[in-house]
């Protein structure tokens, strides 16, 4: 294995020509034209490659894979692997029983001639693991950050040469994943979406490649849907009006819920945000996945599993400040009116100078970021310290110094914090480190806590180490 991190996108390139068992085309769109080159510039590449083709012209890319509302997204791209494996099987069938079969393919789109636009494109490739045998999917979409078409372009070729080299002669998914940027760096190209599936690769969980891709430092932040369907941040969360609740989630309680939909009631009614339009993000940042560097990925998956079946999207990120994720969410809408649901203790925190110790505008720097014309924080309230009085926004003021207390009146004035004022108060006592503890420990009474679709999940999947197969029979039992 040491050997295979080591060679070059040549090497690759080269090894893969002169296979016999590897043999396929390629369809390029947009920037993509360096992932063909790549083959034909080492030699031998009558060995791999059956076709290459670039269908430019948007008529003519039309005329072969149909007609589609953009040309750079997954739909496109899937359309292209579809048609041209097809073509594979169906004219050269008398190659089928000696060799693996592949279809790459690419629609990207590079810096334009002002550089105003983000580099950024799918790459996808269909694929046997031996011949004869299923054909699998490797997806993944990439952001271009080069500052020079041209080298995005090369870019573009090193990855697409590492796309089809992993998968030809890896198995292990992270791996794969690990192997895309081989002779690349995170500063050059950024992967923030990734899929591997078909039948060979039914063991992989692709929420947990989203981890990997963040975890990894391939990206600072990946989704994926109620249906464990990993997301394109940019694409689905496209003009799109967000709110988000950032949260450990282990277990979800009735406190998180209610957060959520008390703050999507205040939402709704704001005058620049579209109904129809709204998008519910629960956020897991990598300070709340593991402690001291790491993640418990079965732990992970098992809130993952709580949080889809609430039916909720879920953003993985590494941006621990609020102000970065603010940032984050604002460029991928596009400026749209996004929603922060935080809780009173967690403000506290944000207003906190030392928090900002590093970052050179210091406090002024990052609220000048968090609370931009399109940003507005919830906040929802919790008891005060050895006290029966309940702690909000009117009494916040009183907490801070004088140093930044005309500041928070500032925000208040101007509408960009709002106290949650129909709480749910009667669930604030809920604490989830208490439940989780009373779920491993097998106590009884934790489930009047959590919604009744998270008891459920728990109870029927033996999350969190629930230490019971059923409501009857308790683990040690059952043995």
């Amino acid at each position: 294995m040491e050997d295979i991190k080591k060679l070059t996108t040549q090497e690759k390139a080269l090894q893969i020509n002169l296979s016999k068992s590897i043999y396929g085309s390629f369809a390029e769109i947009g920037a993509g034209q360096e992932v063909a080159a790549s083959f034909f510039k080492v030699g031998g590449a009558s060995g791999t490659v059956a076709k290459t083709i670039s269908a430019y012209d948007m008529k003519f890319s039309d005329a072969i894979y149909g007609v589609c509302d953009r040309y750079v997204c997954e739909e496109r791209l899937i359309s292209m692997l579809e048609k041209e494996y097809a073509l594979l099987l169906e004219r050269l069938p008398h190659r089928a029983e000696k060799v693996r079969f592949f279809s790459f393919a690419d629609t990207v789109e590079s810096l334009n001639y002002e550089r105003t636009n983000q580099g950024q494109g799918w790459i996808g490739l269909r694929f046997q693991t031996r011949p004869l045998g299923p054909f699998n999917d490797c997806v993944a979409h990439i952001k271009m950050h080069d500052n020079d078409p041209l080298q995005q372009q090369y870019a573009v070729g090193n990855v697409g040469v590492n796309m089809l080299y992993g998968c030809m002669f890896l198995t292990d998914p992270e791996q794969i994943m690990m192997s895309l940027l081989d002779g690349l760096t995170t500063r050059r190209i950024e992967i923030d979406m990734l899929r591997i599936s078909g039948p060979d690769f039914k063991h992989v969980d692709n929420r947990l490649m989203a981890l990997k891709l963040v975890k990894n430092g391939l990206t600072k932040a990946a989704m994926f849907g109620p249906d464990g369907t990993v997301l394109q941040p940019s694409e689905a969360l496209y003009k799109k009006n967000l709110l988000v609740l950032r949260g450990r989630f282990r277990p979800v309680t009735h406190v998180n819920v209610d957060m959520l939909l008390t703050s999507r009631r205040h939402f709704k009614n704001e005058p620049d945000v579209d109904r129809s339009k709204i998008v519910v993000l629960t956020e897991l940042t990598l300070n709340d996945l593991g402690a001291d560097g790491k993640i418990d990925e079965k732990d992970f998956l098992h809130r993952a599993d709580i949080i889809c079946s609430l039916g909720q999207t879920v953003l993985i990120s590494n941006y621990f400040e609020y102000y970065r994720l603010a940032d984050y969410l604002s460029r991928t809408t596009k400026g749209k009116k996004i929603g922060i649901i935080m809780g009173i203790y967690a403000l506290q925190k944000v207003f906190e100078e030392k928090t900002y110790e590093n970052l050179r505008g210091g406090l002024l720097e990052s609220f000048g970021t968090l609370f931009g014309n399109n940003i507005k924080l919830y906040i929802y309230p919790a008891w005060k310290k050895d006290s029966n009085e309940l702690f909000t926004l009117k009494d916040f003021e009183e907490t801070l110094p004088e140093t930044t207390r005309d500041l928070f009146r500032f925000l208040m004035k101007n509408g960009r914090m709002e106290d949650i004022q129909d709480a749910n108060i009667s669930h604030l006592h809920i604490i989830s480190d208490n439940v989780l503890a009373m779920i491993r420990k097998g106590e009884v009474g934790w489930e009047k806590f959590v919604p009744h679709k998270v008891e459920s999940a728990i109870k029927e999947h033996g999350l969190f180490d629930y230490p019971y197969l059923s409501d009857r029979y308790p683990v040690e039992q059952a043995k």
